[in-house]
């Protein structure tokens, strides 16, 4: 495999985590008696460009389709924080009823309604035709295709060429970098700005977060890469901020190398500096990442197993990506977790995809009254814990197993 950004062979591998079916695949019961593609799930890290990645073992057109079933707007968290993103815009940068928004993975819609709300134009590209479905009825103008410099230059000869261009958790997603950041430069107007947020590489690695690694997400992706990568296409990266979001992410402020008007923030330079004191573009730094994820998996067995032995129930909450890869990793299966339950009714009657667990409405939670909760989303955990605090009237915990297992009341 050659890196994706700057096509050196790559040598140097991350981790391993076997193999594992694409992490968005859930299962109807009739195809349970049919077989399951599972797919490597080994990361390699560049050492000329320090790009963490996957190869695309499954094309993005296989995994986004019509049966793609990640909609957003069912986190109360991700939709505050779409709702504080689009105040904070709009506030900064002025933005109004003459200016173009355009977000690439708009999914549900689930951020370009609140634009909307405030009366300025938008148009979202998704290539998921379920989630799009869903957009639409909000309202909200949908193109369901792959976003690119083919779709950007249709988008130009349209004259739909944007004010501010959006992409919260797509970059990772993206097997094609050129191809996207190209397409980036050519839908932005002269004057325009780019927002991209991603899960930070740093924060992947400092807390053990292997369980978002998974086939629909090709890159892992630090600020220094994602600056070489933005400057290649003519783009200047001239702000940034950190979020908690996904465990801690990254937005990425980007404007024309040559027309942006915005001044570079300081920021950019700490940032920087951080990740190079860090050791970040040594080999050395990524090294020992598998025998830390490989404790994680052991204690978490070792908990379920436990619970097991002493007559303890266990459930689930949230049949989330990064849960599947945990899932599959640990080689867990009813007898040792019998169901998750999901907010999504899209997904309740499926089954995960490896393990074959049953995805049921949080209902089964109050009826069963389980002894324990494992919170597989836990970037949202606060959130699932207000949600699900009637379970201390039965004694019932929360359980999460990353970075570290904990368990609490």
């Amino acid at each position: 495999m050659n890196c994706r950004f700057c096509g050196k062979t790559l040598t140097h591998e991350f981790i391993d985590l076997v193999n594992a079916p694409p992490s968005n695949a859930f299962l109807t019961k009739e195809q349970l008696n049919e077989p399951e593609v599972f797919y490597p799930l080994k990361l390699f890290v560049c050492d000329s460009c320090f790009l963490v990645q996957i190869d695309e073992y499954k094309k993005s057109r296989e995994i986004f389709d019509s049966g793609y079933l990640y909609f957003s707007s069912y986190s109360s968290t991700w939709l505050a924080h779409a709702k504080k993103y689009t105040d904070m815009m709009i506030e900064k940068f002025g933005y109004n009823h003459k200016s173009h928004v355009i977000e690439i993975a708009s999914n549900d819609g689930y951020l370009l309604q609140y634009f909307k709300e405030r009366g300025i134009p938008s148009l979202g590209i998704e290539p998921a035709e379920g989630t799009a479905v869903e957009a639409r009825k909000k309202g909200i103008e949908t193109i369901v295709d792959f976003f690119g410099k083919r779709l950007a230059r249709n988008l130009v000869d349209q004259g739909k060429k944007a004010d501010l261009l959006i992409g919260n958790n797509v970059l990772a997603h993206v097997p094609d970098l050129h191809d996207f950041v190209s397409g980036l430069k050519i839908a932005l107007k002269p004057s325009g700005i780019i927002t991209m947020e991603f899960p930070h590489l740093m924060q992947l690695v400092d807390k053990c977060q292997f369980d978002t690694i998974y086939h629909e997400h090709f890159s892992y992706l630090s600020f220094t890469t994602i600056q070489s990568i933005f400057n290649h296409h003519g783009l200047e990266l001239f702000d940034v901020e950190e979020r908690p979001t996904h465990g801690g992410s990254l937005r990425v402020f980007a404007q024309h190398s040559e027309t942006g008007k915005h001044p570079r923030s300081a920021r950019v330079d700490e940032l920087l500096q951080n990740e190079a004191q860090a050791g970040m573009f040594t080999v050395d730094y990524y090294a020992g990442f598998q025998a830390r994820a490989d404790k994680v998996k052991n204690d978490f067995l070792t908990f379920l197993l436990e619970a097991k032995q002493q007559g303890k129930t266990v459930a689930a909450y949230g049949a989330a990506a990064k849960g599947n890869t945990l899932l599959n990793y640990a080689g867990v299966h009813p007898d040792l977790l019998p169901y998750v339950v999901d907010r999504n009714p899209a997904k309740q009657g499926k089954y995960l995809p490896g393990s074959r667990i049953l995805i049921s409405s949080e209902a089964r939670i109050r009826n069963e009254k389980p002894h324990f909760v494992l919170i597989l989303p836990w970037n949202i955990k606060e959130e699932v814990m207000a949600q699900l605090a009637y379970i201390r009237e039965w004694g019932g915990k929360f359980v999460t197993a990353v970075p570290e297992l904990r368990v609490e009341s």
